[in-house]
């Protein structure tokens, strides 16, 4: 009798770990950390210009943009990054107007190097000024079709690793290249990624962490389907964003045995959605996780001032606290709520600062456990069937109307 297996059950942790490992040939982005980049610092360092428009879309900027986000208070640099990822022409106008288009280098990235979006955008600020090898650049796919475009035309260019699927590529040329343009350091972000994916490959601390939290998600997804980002810093906003992408067009996803899969992402920025999003995670539905990101040190001593409006004696309680001890105050303050109910599952990450190594640690971490949860799940993490049929719609209704 021959047996063959095709049901979906939750594999061994072993099972899926050796199934990762097997990956790391063929899955390009475990390898983004021990890359050479001195083609990159090398090029940075020689840009002039002081305006510096992305033009892409989801995994080519989100990425980028979060580590900016992230960073930017605390970077003095001379230049300034301006994302051009909206067809909204009020977005591109509103975009346009804080730039000097003589004094811009244009990136222009799509791993496909076909994406509408990012064409489109790119031929009309063409229009607008003469873009050229010394004013541009092309992040792209070695053969793809804006490659070619940037040889014709000799524009420089950095390849995208076919292996290294767009919301996975924050770590390759992607990422790296406007981001050492501004002035971060590539270098340490890279030691970050690498710092993590070592630990949990060798089986270290966030082998650990990685797992046990994949498993309870993974065990639990019926029951708790959404995912809550909590993160107490505004900074963290286009994390949240990276995240949401990260999470929803990798998990959703039909198995090896048809069975729709899901993990529905949620971002949120405290305190402000703790007036809002915060009453429906306490008293609505328990069908959530909550994950709380805090950072311990901003590195700003900013406080609240004594003696400065009359009629608040009974507020006097906040007077000279300084605002990260008062965010910090109100992250742990909705922990401890949450904790207090004790039928809503969460998990606190404390970043010790705001600099290269942190964020990338916590972008590496997030990229394992999705590719963990995947494996467990049974699904191609990598691909996104799901979005392709919008695209061919898009493709033949812009035909169809000339």
């Amino acid at each position: 009798m021959e047996y063959k297996k095709n049901f979906y059950e939750i594999r061994s942790n072993n099972t899926i770990f050796k199934s990762l490992e097997k990956e790391l040939d063929n899955v390009g982005y475990y390898s983004l950390p021990e890359q050479d980049i001195k083609e990159v610092i090398d090029f940075a360092k020689d840009v002039k210009q002081k305006d510096i428009a992305i033009i892409g879309i989801g995994g080519s900027t989100l990425g980028t943009y979060a580590i900016h986000k992230f960073l930017k208070t605390n970077k003095k640099s001379n230049k300034k990054l301006h994302f051009f990822e909206s067809t909204d022409p009020t977005d591109i106008k509103s975009r346009l107007d804080k730039l000097d288009l003589r004094d811009t280098l244009f990136l222009v990235i799509s791993k496909s190097g076909t994406t509408i979006e990012t064409i489109s955008i790119f031929k009309y600020l063409s229009s607008l000024i003469n873009i050229d090898k010394s004013n541009c650049v092309i992040i792209s796919e070695v053969d793809s079709k804006l490659t070619s475009f940037a040889k014709i035309n000799k524009i420089k260019t950095f390849d995208i690793p076919k292996n290294v699927g767009g919301r996975f590529s924050v770590f390759s040329n992607v990422g790296l290249v406007p981001l050492a343009i501004i002035g971060v350091n590539i270098k340490e972000l890279l030691l970050g990624a690498k710092e993590v994916k070592d630990s949990f490959f060798d089986k270290k601390d966030y082998y650990n962490e990685i797992f046990n939290k994949a498993r309870f998600l993974v065990e639990n997804k019926k029951r708790f389907n959404i995912n809550v980002l909590f993160s107490y810093s505004s900074s963290l906003e286009g994390f949240n964003k990276w995240y949401v992408q990260l999470w929803g067009e990798s998990l959703g996803k039909l198995n090896i045995n048809g069975t729709k899969q899901s993990l529905t992402p949620i971002g949120l920025i405290g305190p402000v959605d703790q007036h809002s999003f915060l009453q429906l995670i306490v008293e609505g539905n328990r069908n959530k996780t909550v994950t709380f990101i805090k950072v311990e040190d901003f590195e700003d001593e900013t406080e609240i001032p004594a003696n400065t409006l009359k009629g608040f004696d009974d507020l006097d309680y906040i007077d000279n606290v300084k605002f990260q001890d008062l965010l910090s105050a109100q992250a742990a303050s909705t922990i401890q709520s949450i904790q207090e109910l004790k039928d809503i599952p969460y998990d606190v990450i404390t970043m010790l600062k705001q600099d290269e190594k942190n964020i990338a640690k916590l972008m590496f971490t997030f990229q394992l456990l999705t590719s963990v949860v995947g494996k467990f799940f049974q699904i191609d993490t990598y691909n996104q069937p799901g979005v392709e049929r919008g695209k061919i719609i898009l493709k033949d209704k812009l035909k169809g109307d000339r």
